[in-house]
């Protein structure tokens, strides 16, 4: 079993554990949300491979729910700005409060993020504040992808959605490729359905940075602990 700081990726930038093909348990152990990533382009076969393979995903009737926007290049350098534009202003961003019952998951991931990983104390709100904005540059990621899903459905087929973002996340772990699941970016949907063009009749869920990882950056050495499967689920034998 891997540990959580094996390098996923090669000399070469590409492939899983030492250049070979990972295990599913690899994958799903060795992925984690990348916040700093090297300025190294991501080809497009590896892209088109993990989105074929998480086209395999199910879904409530095949319905298929999920559309995805890959953005690359200028395109995404004008989003980058104009988010990180409406993130500075005093736009508030459409996002649904967490209950207080889940606060402390968030409490949790900002201390290890801010305080451990980029060693800034709670107290310094500027530096926090300018290491949110990394958010709307997806971290320096040289792809990043919009995922929406159709307002005609339900809100149960982002249940579908999610598994195959899930999919797709663990198929670019397997070739190398770190990622970071953002749901900051819909809360600036309108900036980003104008800079991408993404459809009126499209809801956007979140954002997704891609790309290779900064395996020297301490923020990206930081893994958040899960609760134990016990807390989480109930066994009904009788």
């Amino acid at each position: 079993m891997p540990s959580g700081n094996v390098s996923q990726t090669n000399e070469s930038g590409q492939g899983g554990l030492n250049g070979r093909r990972m295990l599913l348990e690899e994958a799903i152990l060795c992925r984690h949300s990348t916040r700093q990533f090297l300025p190294k382009s991501v080809p497009d076969e590896v892209l088109n491979t993990a989105l074929k393979l998480a086209a395999q995903a199910p879904s409530n009737s095949n319905t298929q729910a999920w559309r995805l926007y890959v953005v690359t290049g200028p395109a995404l350098h004008r989003l980058k700005n104009a988010l990180v534009a409406a993130a500075s202003s005093d736009a508030v961003p459409k996002i649904p409060p967490l209950p207080n019952e889940f606060q402390q998951w968030r409490s949790e991931v900002g201390n290890a993020v801010y305080g451990i990983g980029l060693g800034i104390p709670r107290e310094d709100t500027v530096a926090r504040r300018q290491a949110v904005m990394k958010n709307f540059e997806f971290f320096g990621a040289p792809v990043g992808i919009i995922v929406c899903m159709s307002k005609k459905l339900p809100g149960s087929a982002a249940m579908s959605v999610g598994m195959h973002l899930q999919t797709l996340l663990l198929a670019l772990t397997e070739q190398g490729v770190a990622t970071c699941a953002q749901v900051s970016i819909a809360g600036y949907g309108d900036i980003v359905r104008a800079e991408v063009g993404v459809r009126d009749d499209l809801d956007i869920l979140c954002g997704v940075s891609v790309g290779y990882e900064d395996v020297e950056a301490s923020v990206n050495k930081i893994r958040i602990g899960r609760m134990k499967v016990e807390e989480t689920t109930v066994f009904v034998r009788s």
